[in-house]
């Protein structure tokens, strides 16, 4: 990558904040961009500044309140930059929209990530930069570089500073809500060197199959914890925070199962619905996500909310793909360590 070609960011209408933040640690101001929509409601998009043979990145994620309306937007944007002659187009979008539909599940039900993927590439986006992907294995649904950043040493760090008891490494069990989220709350549990616990949700139309159709109305057996969590700190690790009633749920299971505390650390808080009002009434301590999504509005319902800013990690992961340099050992980069341009 040629280092003298300039460097310009970009802001839909989904996360200004995280765009200004990005680039105020890149010692850069976001771009003059109006995103706006026409009175039939179709997008409208104007960039006031010249993006003539620049590195651009647009900050975008693809997120509630309006997930199509954000990813239109951003394909709207790259097209006008493409067509200003932008050099290279990086689309950031720190939460994937439509990621949990990457699989077809159902004989006739679509694979709705692929398509977006096909949008965003037809669309003229050079490099994709998001925040841990549903599934690793989106990466393959594009033709093009997609840096997938980790969310996990910032979880391990919060674990270290604020939840684990001092002088006790064993104070602390991580939690894996579901048997998907095994890899990546074992990923964590090895790096703190404690024991990791599995919440399984007994399926009833299963019980039922198999003539257990009397103990339905036991709650015990609904909720499983393997492993054990008495007089543990549990920390429940996730990817997405949606309508919450998982969370709920595993939490008031590990408090019946011992455990002295529960805290939930999910990268993505989409809170759908009531889900604010549920993580209120859940005995979780607290509730860990990081700013892929704008939640301010949630903070101010939820005391038991805590944001960490992606934006050092992004705004680093930006200047490497600019300057062509390894992001190999960007899970152990510290945001004190960042670079100017």
């Amino acid at each position: 990558m040629n280092s003298s070609r300039k460097i310009v960011i970009l802001s839909g209408n989904a996360h200004p904040e995280l765009a200004k933040n990005i680039a105020t640690w890149l010692n850069l101001s976001v771009g003059n961009c109006t995103v706006s929509k026409f009175a039939n409601s179709e997008t409208k998009v104007l960039i006031n500044d010249s993006v003539r043979d620049v590195d651009l990145y647009i900050v975008q994620p693809t997120c509630n309140p309006s997930v199509n309306d954000h990813l239109m937007e951003l394909l709207v944007m790259v097209d006008g930059a493409v067509r200003a002659s932008a050099y290279r187009i990086t689309a950031v979008v720190p939460f994937f929209g439509y990621a949990r539909q990457s699989k077809k599940d159902k004989t006739r039900s679509p694979i709705t990530c692929k398509l977006v993927a096909n949008m965003m590439e037809c669309a003229g986006i050079n490099r994709v930069i998001t925040i841990d992907l549903h599934s690793s294995q989106i990466q393959g649904f594009f033709n093009m570089p997609v840096e997938n950043v980790y969310s996990e040493p910032y979880f391990l760090k919060y674990i270290k500073e604020h939840i684990e008891e001092k002088g006790k490494s064993d104070s602390v069990i991580i939690v894996a809500p579901g048997v998907g989220g095994v890899k990546r709350a074992k990923y964590i549990s090895d790096k703190l060197g404690v024991k990791l616990a599995i919440v399984h949700r007994a399926n009833k139309d299963l019980l039922l199959s198999q003539s257990f159709g009397n103990l339905l109305d036991r709650t015990d057996i609904e909720t499983f914890i393997v492993g054990d969590v008495s007089a543990k700190i549990a920390v429940i690790i996730d990817d997405i925070a949606d309508t919450c009633k998982t969370l709920k749920l595993a939490s008031k299971a590990l408090i019946s199962k011992g455990a002295l505390k529960v805290y939930a650390m999910v990268t993505h808080g989409i809170f759908s619905n009531n889900a604010i009002d549920i993580i209120n009434e859940s005995p979780i301590t607290e509730l860990v996500i990081t700013d892929s999504i704008p939640n301010q509005s949630n903070q101010d319902k939820c005391p038991k909310l805590k944001v960490i800013s992606m934006a050092p990690v992004l705004a680093e992961t930006i200047r490497r793909a600019h300057y062509g340099e390894s992001l190999i050992s960007i899970e152990n980069y510290n945001k004190n360590d960042l670079h100017d341009l």
